[in-house]
């Protein structure tokens, strides 16, 4: 990978190129490298195999500029980026792009300028993960594979068994510099491991996960493991009618329903548009009050942290929701900027917003691309990091199950989508594994995977909550950057509905 110290640099001389053009009133380059490690799994028990498949790596790097440009007494915003040529003349290509992209745009005010000094040290980052090459990869990915076939053989199961998923590095180092005065640097790398199995004879499905910042503290095994223990406890699944019920949400259905209904509502972009569930909610109350919600992009050693945002702003904790009340927004600059000008925006928000400025500090404009934070292609758009969920009055899983009684254990849910538009708060998701029926205050039999479907209202579930657990656990949601991490939370009157029985 290319140094950060070069990417600054070659920022730098960017910039000063920018800034000799007579027509350029404000310029911010963006220089980033990219590296993805990806080794498939692909075992069966059945069929002859190699289990290690396709292991693989992509190096992607570049440049994005930002430039006002002046046209008379108007101002021109512009885009434009450059692939694998972060040369003078590459910056020289990004900004005629930019100004042949450029256009009058009145909610645009400003770049950002800096902000204070970040939370993290400079090398926050793990070295040994920064540095992983393609021999590294392949023994996680045999790691995460073992860790299944030994829980399988443990209990005895040896035969119809797929095993699938993958693990995956990222290393992504960045800086960017404008006329603002911002001036920043930044690397870091993740890793994550996503495992399912099958026993085909049973029908039954289990999946695994498991994040990390540190390559000393990554156990890709325990993704395999923690898979080939859902299958075995999910085979012999039961039906159950459609009709209300009290379900406990295990961390990824939290996760889940949180990725693609709750935290885009406390979008600021979503806000604006008068498109969230929770429009005109600032200050009241949106969920149970055992309930609080924040983002933190500043947190030690979690896999989404990161010195400075994409706008190169210090990083920090943003509380969404407190104790049940939306006290604040996922924001960047260009929005927050957008609803302090915007004379509608307290009917969309809830309340003035000159006088709650620090509900929407600009600490998550990020270059969303595929499994990374710093893609050079894009503008910053709003993208969460860690989300942390908290249930106070926490109780032990075992007591949240006896206090539910007669109900279900939501392990796994997926295809979540709103209905009727984000703004109405309905929902719908399919169960589809490591689910169980809650009989008398105990789990005792597993449900049948993609036998049920969850569809009611964020609003109404949120709160509709029995009691959660403290217990959090990280969840990487397929396609989305942010990792969550969630408790277990008991809900009730939740509508389900049977699916082709």
């Amino acid at each position: 990978m290319i140094s950060a110290a070069t990417l600054k640099e070659i920022a730098s001389n960017g910039l000063s190129y920018i800034r000799s053009l007579p027509d350029v009133a404000e310029a911010e380059v963006f220089v980033s490298s990219i590296s993805r490690l990806l080794t498939r799994i692909n075992f069966t028990s059945s069929i002859p195999c190699n289990g290690i498949e396709e292991p693989k790596s992509t190096l992607s790097y570049g440049i994005g500029v930002q430039v006002v440009f002046k046209d008379g007494d108007r101002k021109k915003i512009g885009f434009g980026s450059q692939t694998a040529d972060i040369s003078l003349d590459g910056v020289k290509e990004a900004v005629e792009k930019a100004r042949l992209s450029a256009v009058g745009d009145p909610d645009f005010h400003t770049l950002p300028p800096p902000s204070g000094t970040p939370v993290l040290n400079p090398d926050y980052h793990d070295p040994e993960l920064m540095n992983l090459g393609d021999e590294g990869l392949v023994g996680l990915g045999w790691k995460a594979l073992e860790g299944a076939i030994k829980t399988f053989r443990e209990h005895n199961i040896t035969d119809s068994v797929i095993i699938g998923g993958d693990v995956s590095i990222v290393q992504e180092k960045m800086a960017i510099v404008s006329t603002t005065g911002v001036i920043a640097c930044d690397e870091a790398a993740g890793a994550s491991a996503f495992i399912t199995t099958m026993i085909e004879s049973d029908n039954a499905k289990g999946s695994g996960y498991e994040v990390g910042m540190r390559l000393g503290e990554f156990v890709p095994e325990n993704a395999g493991s923690s898979a080939a223990m859902s299958a075995i406890k999910s085979r012999h699944g039961r039906r159950v009618l459609s009709g209300k019920y009290k379900l406990i949400l295990g961390p990824q259905p939290v996760a889940d329903l949180l990725g693609n209904i709750v935290l885009p509502s406390l979008n600021l972009a979503v806000v604006d548009a008068a498109s969230s569930a929770f429009s005109g909610k600032y200050g009241k109350e949106v969920a149970d009050r055992r309930i609080s919600i924040y983002d933190d992009g500043s947190l030690n050693d979690y896999p989404k942290s990161r010195r400075y945002t994409c706008e190169g702003l210090a990083t920090g904790k943003t509380e969404l929701i407190k104790d049940g009340v939306l006290t604040g927004y996922l924001s960047n600059n260009y929005y927050r900027n957008k609803v302090l000008h915007d004379s509608s925006a307290k009917e969309k928000i809830g309340a003035e917003p000159a006088g709650i400025a620090n509900a929407f500090i600009p600490r998550n404009g990020f270059r969303s691309g595929e499994s990374m934070l710093r893609c050079f292609r894009g503008r910053p758009s709003i993208v969460p990091t860690n989300v942390i969920v908290e249930t106070s009055g926490a109780i032990p899983s075992d007591e949240l199950v006896r206090i539910v009684g007669d109900g279900i254990y939501i392990g796994r849910i997926w295809y979540t989508y709103p209905i009727n538009g984000l703004i109405a708060g309905d929902f719908t998701c399919t169960v589809v594994g490591d689910s169980y029926i809650i009989e008398g205050g105990k789990i005792t039999e597993p449900l049948k995977p993609n036998s049920i479907r969850i569809a009611d209202n964020i609003r109404n579930l949120l709160n509709q909550v029995i009691g959660g657990t403290a217990n959090r656990k990280p969840v990487l949601l397929w396609g989305s950057p942010e990792v969550i991490y969630s408790p277990d939370i008991a809900v009730q009157d939740i509508n389900l509905f049977s699916i082709g029985g």
